[in-house]
């Protein structure tokens, strides 16, 4: 098995870092030091570490299993709620210490970076359109009311999605994500 690089260390360890303390709490001798690599060496692979959190962005947003969102051989209801279960489930094995890190980025520093708002943009947007993918599917279905365009009904979705994830963070608990998925699957998607 070949061994990861450095650049690679550096971008795990700056996901893992950015999003258990923060972008303005990371340092980027903290990113080298969890990453195991020379200070010195950071700047070899990025420019800086604002470039880091635009490639960390990137990189938790390939983790989020968006691609199962659009697979035709699952019932689309069933693939929102796995999706929304599996988002759920992490948090609670984290005990409600992490959020979403393109969320907690985007309030974080999306104010002083113009890279950073733009990839956090672009991360739902593409998370948007995913679920737009499957509530579209769902409609055709007959499953989920035409009232509303899937987009408009996905880009609600996540907002909710995103706001459980605060509440649930401030509770320590899972009541937010209960009510999240009583309105979104009881009432919304229905």
């Amino acid at each position: 098995m070949p061994r990861a690089s450095l650049r690679e260390n550096l971008i795990a360890a700056a996901v893992q870092q950015f999003h258990a303390r923060g972008y303005a709490a990371t340092g980027v001798k903290d990113i080298t030091d969890a990453a195991g690599a020379p200070k010195g060496s950071f700047y070899n692979h990025f420019e800086s570490k604002e470039a880091l959190a635009v490639v960390a962005l990137d990189r938790y947003g390939a983790t989020r299993r968006l691609e199962r969102l659009r697979d035709p051989s699952v019932a689309p209801l069933t693939r929102l709620r796995e999706h929304f279960e599996f988002l759920r489930d992490e948090s609670v094995r984290a005990e409600f210490n992490r959020g979403c890190l393109v969320g907690d980025l985007a309030v974080e520093v999306a104010d002083h970076s113009d890279a950073v708002r733009a990839t956090a943009r672009d991360s739902f947007q593409a998370w948007t359109d995913a679920l737009a993918f499957a509530i579209a599917d769902a409609q055709q279905a007959g499953e989920v009311a035409k009232a509303l365009e899937a987009s408009t009904l996905a880009r609600f979705v996540l907002s909710a999605w995103e706001g459980a994830l605060i509440t649930a963070r401030a509770d320590r608990s899972a009541r937010a994500f209960e009510a999240f998925f009583t309105v979104v699957f009881g009432v919304l998607l229905r």
